[in-house]
């Protein structure tokens, strides 16, 4: 097991962003400043309108929000699946806000007591504050500065998929549809897989959405057990939804999955589906 453990923080460390060596295409978007009392700095916001956006005025959209969202990061590709489900007519238009990283490890992570989680970053722990980030800051300015409905959704992949899966289970109305690629659910001697129980049980008014996908060289035990918890304590109006891909790698989930569960979450009315 502690081979394991070390082999996955080594993923983490090397590939948990997805950097590109050359400039990925994406579709037009806006990027600005935001500045953050909670984190205490300036977050580099990257922000796609669908086709049309500036047209139809009266039109209000959904909003996806997406932790590692910088133009180096995963914002381009998601972009681009965004842009080219909708332009298919596969997808329901929405806005993509991408949130670029400045410690992603910090914000990340939560508070744990495993010495060898600790020695991913000079800073973990954060999450807390990243997340008075998005609810308190980030999102009031998406909701006074563009037309969005009241649904939301957020995506990630690893570390940024811990901190969604975190996110359901202490602010499980912050987001309707919740999407965790490949989440780092070992963090903290596998916590939320071992609280997911009790926890479900204490909200059995929790609705919403939670989808999440293991590879075949990562979480796959955990997410197991995270899925039979679900199973057995799940409220009935909560829907979710565990697929496990042994055929993918940590390393390409993302950009495997990303286009099958946006169409999903996002499906045209006439189709419309659960992740």
């Amino acid at each position: 097991m502690r081979c394991i453990r070390l082999l996955l923080l080594a993923v983490v460390l090397v590939s948990g962003v997805g950097h590109a060596t050359e400039p990925e295409p994406m579709p037009p978007h806006v990027t600005f400043l935001l500045s953050s009392k909670a984190l205490r700095e300036q977050r580099r916001i990257n922000v796609y309108t669908p086709p049309g956006y500036a047209t139809t005025k009266g039109v209000r959209y959904p909003v996806l929000y997406m932790p590692d969202g910088g133009e180096q990061e995963d914002f381009p590709h998601v972009a681009t699946a965004v842009d080219t489900a909708i332009r298919a007519g596969e997808m329901r238009p929405v806005i993509v806000v991408g949130i670029e990283n400045t410690e992603r490890r910090r914000d990340m992570t939560g508070p744990t007591q495993v010495e060898k989680d600790k020695e991913i970053a000079p800073r973990v722990g954060g999450s807390a504050a990243f997340r008075t980030f998005l609810r308190d800051e980030l999102m009031p300015h998406v909701r006074r500065k563009y037309r969005v409905t009241d649904e939301t959704a957020i995506l990630g992949e690893s570390l940024a998929g811990l901190f969604i899966v975190e996110t359901f289970f202490l602010q499980p109305g912050m987001f309707g549809t919740s999407i965790a690629l490949s989440p780092s659910l070992w963090w903290n001697n596998d916590e939320w897989v071992r609280k997911a129980g009790e926890r479900l049980k204490a909200k059995p008014d929790l609705k919403g959405t939670l989808y999440f996908a293991s590879a075949g060289d990562d979480i796959e035990e955990q997410a197991t057990r995270l899925a039979e918890a679900f199973r057995a304590n799940a409220p009935t109006g909560l829907k979710w939804k565990y697929e496990p891909r042994p055929d993918l790698r940590h390393a390409n989930i993302y950009r495997s999955l990303e286009a099958k569960v946006l169409r999903e979450a996002f499906a045209p009315a006439s189709t419309k589906a659960v992740p």
